[in-house]
C-alpha cells in the first residue's frame, strides 16, 4: 500500500462531521497510515475511531485521544477543525472571541509538543483571525500556516457552472481574495467558461443584476448550506482542507487561493486569501491582479481584517503588532 508519506498526520476536532470527514478523506487518498484522531469529547471520538476502524484501511495505523501531549506528539501536519461550529444567523465573525481563544491554545500547544511540525491548516471560522492567532502563538513560519479560504473560490466556480449550464471544470480562474468572510473580495475578470472570457459573457448572456445576487450567493455560500442541511458545512470544508495538506506532504500542489500570512507594502500584518501554491515547501503567495472595481473590494476587505485584528490586540489575545517578533521571532 503506498501512503504519500509514513509522517503523523493529526485531525483537531475529529469527532465532529468535519473532522471526521477528514480523517476518512485521508486514509481515503492515502495520505499517511499514521493518523492521529484528537478531540475533548471522548465518546463522540471513540465513535468516529470505530467507524474508521470499521472501513478497514489496508495498511492504517489509526489512533485516537483526548490527551493534547499525545495528539500533538512527534505530530508532521495537523488540520484543526477544533473550534465552535457556526449556526444558523450567524456570520463567520461573530465565533471571533471564543474560536480565537482555542486558537491561542492552539498554538502555544503546538509550540510545546510537536514544534517541529511541518504544515498547519486552520479551518475553523473566522478563519483569517484564528489562523493569524495559530501562527503567532505557535512561533511557526509564515509559509507553514494556512487557513480554508478556498472553499469561497470553488463555490463561485459551481455558481457560474450552475448559472452557465456547463461542467463546473470547465469554469476557469474563479478566485475570492481577502477575508473569509462577509468582506470577501469576489474577482472575476480572468474567468473563463467553456473557453470564453467572462467579459464577454457579463451583460450578453449574464445580466449585471444577476452577477450582483450571484456575488451575494458566493458570500453567503456556509450560510446556505446551514439553511439547507441545518447545520454548517462539512463535506467541502474537509475534502479541500485534507487537499492543502497532501500538497504540503508533496503532493499535488494545491493552486486555489488559500489564506495565509501577508506582509507587503500594502496589506500589513494579516492573514488573508491571495494567489497562492502550496507545495512540499509550504505556501507562496504572489501579487493580486484584477480590474479597479475588484482591487477596491480587496482594500475594504483587507480594511475589515485590520479591524478585526484590532479587536482581538484588544481582548489581549494576541499582542500589540509591534510586539509580535517577540512572540514568534519568524514574523
Amino acid at each position: 500500500m503506498d501512503f504519500l508519506t509514513n509522517e503523523k498526520l493529526t485531525i483537531v476536532g475529529a469527532a465532529g462531521m468535519i473532522g471526521s470527514n477528514m480523517a476518512q478523506t485521508a486514509m481515503m487518498m492515502k495520505l499517511t497510515p499514521n493518523l492521529c484522531l484528537y478531540d475533548p469529547y471522548a465518546k463522540g471520538l471513540e465513535g468516529v475511531a470505530e467507524e474508521m476502524f470499521h472501513c478497514a484501511f489496508d495498511g492504517a495505523n489509526i489512533t485516537w485521544t483526548t490527551d493534547v501531549k499525545e495528539a500533538y506528539r512527534d505530530a508532521k501536519y495537523i488540520i484543526s477543525s477544533g473550534g465552535a461550529p457556526r449556526k444558523q444567523g450567524m456570520t463567520r465573525e461573530d465565533l471571533l472571541k471564543g474560536n480565537c481563544e482555542i486558537a491561542e491554545q492552539l498554538g502555544k500547544d503546538i509550540k510545546a509538543y510537536c514544534p517541529d511540525v511541518k504544515h498547519v491548516v486552520i479551518i475553523f471560522n473566522p478563519a483569517d483571525l484564528t489562523g493569524l492567532v495559530t501562527l503567532l502563538h505557535s512561533g511557526l513560519k509564515p509559509s507553514q500556516v494556512t487557513t480554508l479560504a478556498a472553499l469561497d473560490s470553488t463555490r463561485l466556480q459551481s455558481a457560474l457552472a450552475k448559472e452557465f449550464g456547463v461542467q463546473q471544470s470547465k469554469v476557469k480562474n474563479c478566485h475570492t481574495y481577502g477575508g473569509h468572510g462577509e468582506q470577501m473580495a469576489v474577482f472575476a475578470s480572468k474567468v473563463t467558461v467553456d473557453g470564453k472570457p467572462f467579459s464577454e459573457l457579463l451583460g450578453s448572456r449574464l445580466p449585471l443584476t444577476r452577477w450582483e445576487e450571484i456575488k451575494q450567493d458566493v458570500i453567503q455560500g456556509g450560510k446556505k448550506i446551514i439553511e439547507l442541511r441545518g447545520r454548517s458545512s462539512f463535506q467541502s470544508p474537509a475534502y479541500v482542507s485534507v487537499e492543502m495538506i497532501a500538497a504540503a506532504m508533496g503532493g499535488r500542489k494545491f493552486e486555489w487561493p488559500a489564506g495565509c500570512y501577508v506582509n507587503t507594502d500594502k496589506y500589513r500584518n494579516v492573514m488573508m486569501a491571495m494567489p497562492t501554491v502550496i507545495d512540499a515547501t509550504g505556501v507562496h503567495y504572489g501579487n493580486v491582479e484584477g480590474t479597479e472595481e475588484e482591487m477596491a473590494a480587496l482594500d475594504a476587505s483587507y480594511q475589515h481584517l485590520c479591524k478585526m485584528r484590532d479587536e482581538i490586540i484588544e481582548l489581549n489575545i494576541i499582542p500589540p503588532v509591534s510586539d509580535w517578533k517577540t512572540v514568534n521571532p519568524n514574523l
